[in-house]
């Protein structure tokens, strides 16, 4: 294909045009890929302009290894073509003439050279496709696609041709595998421009590699990653279930549920080391490992927060049960999990990159609203639970209370950051140039929840001591012995330890009478919640 004279292509301010096209088209591509492996399975094309493209693929692929037996993988990094077939509608072909030869181009381009495809004639609109104006200018043939060589690789854009010559029904593209010789985000697109070929389907498949294997480049950090988290799990695990034996007699029914998310969270971590491993081996993901990852994922986080709601409302410290309010934690508890096993399962499972914009809002915003609920209904009760630790003067208990508070504001400061920080990340990373961090978004927020498990376990954990934690139907037990400590003195005078004796009396009738005032005053507020 003839090369573009620079003096038709468009200036910088004229190229928004095409560049607006690629980023729509970016853009309901940015999530992340399903597998290595992309099928193509009577797919049609779209109009873009004056082309008819179909997208396909979008991956960020690492340079070759100059050693090929540095890896497992074989250091070879490549985009292969596999029977890469191009079927016409009938009425296309009787319409066709038996001299004409019409092609259907692949085109590859590294997203930094995304402003080489196109061009404009007389700095007009730019178009995809060579138009007669160009044509007859020189620069480019008409009916394919126009595009200079990039500065930075002069061999690239790679461009493929499949041609269905007079009434050929169906074009091949050759089977042929386009080796990686520069790190970058790789886009993959078919396009053909004659509008003859309207109705045109693509069946193949294309074979995306890294040198270290199929994951693809915004991937492959979270292997390592999930390695590290599940050796992070054991080691607070250890900790946890030695603690855990040896003062069982001591244990809570808030320390069981704390050891059954330390349980979950050490699944979780293992099925995705062993999903991302085996999507590394083959190209495609293990859908019942992804399955399971994602489903112990969830009820991981699910459980955390109904134990971080029901631990704020001071079960088991101050209250003995939830009373009315149990099936309203039960309730929203469920309808998280439904939320989050729907979002996960698609995103993980489901084909991403095929959801629209506004199709995966509805499915986010539902978590992010009842993440909002439990955030506040939380908040709420940690209040009224440390004001009735303060009333009632239960210092250790206080202690404990407020640390747990300050870690969870902590939490969610962080967190409100950090989602500005995506926000930023994604509205200036359009095109997906920074595909090497991307990992990090979804890495932050399982080491988030894993910092707070380990705060809520060093707080909780089990000690021949635990029991002074637990609910007690004497509620002022711990100043009631500050209080007969600073009330009895010892003395030689009888009459003074006489008269101290009737004063201890006195106190212990009144406290008495304070404690069952303060019970009374928690099974009203109790029934009225």
């Amino acid at each position: 294909m003839p090369r573009v004279d620079p003096s038709t292509v468009a200036p910088p301010r004229r190229r928004l045009s095409v560049g607006g096209f690629f980023l729509v088209v970016l853009f309901f591509s940015s999530s992340s890929v399903n597998a290595s492996v992309h099928s193509y399975i009577g797919e049609k094309f779209a109009p873009k302009g004056n082309a008819f493209v179909l997208h396909g693929g979008s991956e960020g692929l690492f340079a070759s290894l100059p050693d090929p037996n540095a890896t497992a993988g074989g250091g070879d990094a490549f985009i292969r073509f596999e029977k890469i077939t191009f079927t016409r509608m009938g009425q296309s072909v009787e319409n066709s003439k038996s001299t004409e030869s019409i092609v259907v181009q692949a085109i590859i381009f590294e997203v930094e050279d995304r402003e080489t495809i196109g061009g404009s004639a007389y700095g007009g609109q730019r178009a995809v496709c060579c138009t007669p104006d160009l044509a007859k200018l020189g620069a480019c043939t008409q009916g394919k696609v126009i595009y200079r060589p990039s500065s930075q690789n002069p061999n690239w854009p790679q461009v493929l041709a499949a041609t269905f010559n007079g009434k050929d029904l169906v074009a091949t593209l050759p089977s042929q595998s386009i080796p990686i010789t520069r790190t970058g985000m790789y886009n993959l697109y078919f396009i053909y421009c004659d509008p003859a070929l309207n109705g045109l389907v693509i069946d193949g498949k294309t074979v995306w590699k890294n040198p270290t294997g199929y994951l693809p480049g915004r991937m492959a950090p979270l292997k390592n990653f999930y390695g590290f988290m599940s050796l992070a799990f054991v080691i607070l695990g250890i900790f946890w279930f030695s603690q855990y034996v040896r003062f069982w007699r001591e244990v809570l029914p808030l320390q069981n549920c704390i050891t059954f998310v330390i349980a979950l969270g050490m699944f979780e971590m293992t099925l995705w080391y062993f999903e991302y491993a085996k999507f590394n081996e083959t190209g495609f993901r293990p859908m019942g490992i992804t399955f399971w990852a994602v489903t112990f994922g969830t009820v991981k986080r699910t459980v955390s927060r109904v134990i971080i709601l029901v631990v704020s409302m001071g079960f088991g410290v101050v209250r003995p049960t939830l009373g009315g309010l149990t099936s309203k934690v039960i309730m929203l508890g469920a309808t998280f999990f439904l939320a989050s096993e729907i979002l996960e399962l698609v995103e993980n499972v489901g084909a991403v990159s095929d959801l629209a914009g506004k199709a995966r809002l509805i499915l986010v915003l539902p978590v992010a609203f009842l993440d909002a609920f439990f955030i506040l209904w939380i908040f709420t009760s940690l209040s009224k639970t440390l004001d009735k630790l303060q009333a009632r003067r239960l210092i250790a208990k206080l202690d404990v209370y407020r640390n747990f508070t300050n870690a969870l504001v902590v939490a969610v400061v962080v967190s409100v950051c950090w989602i500005g920080y995506e926000l930023y990340f994604k509205s200036t990373d359009v095109y997906n140039e920074q595909w090497q961090n991307a990992w990090i978004i979804s890495a932050f927020w399982q080491v988030l929840s894993f910092s707070l498990l380990c705060v809520i376990a060093a707080l909780w954990a089990p000690s021949q001591n635990s029991m002074r934690y637990a609910y007690s139907d004497d509620g002022t037990e711990d100043f009631e012995r500050e209080d007969s400590l600073f009330l009895i003195k010892p003395g030689p005078n009888p009459s003074k330890d006489a008269r101290s004796s009737a004063r201890l009396m006195e106190a212990k009738v009144a406290v008495g009478t304070n404690t069952t005032a303060s019970h009374d005053e928690d099974s009203e507020e109790d029934k009225r919640e």
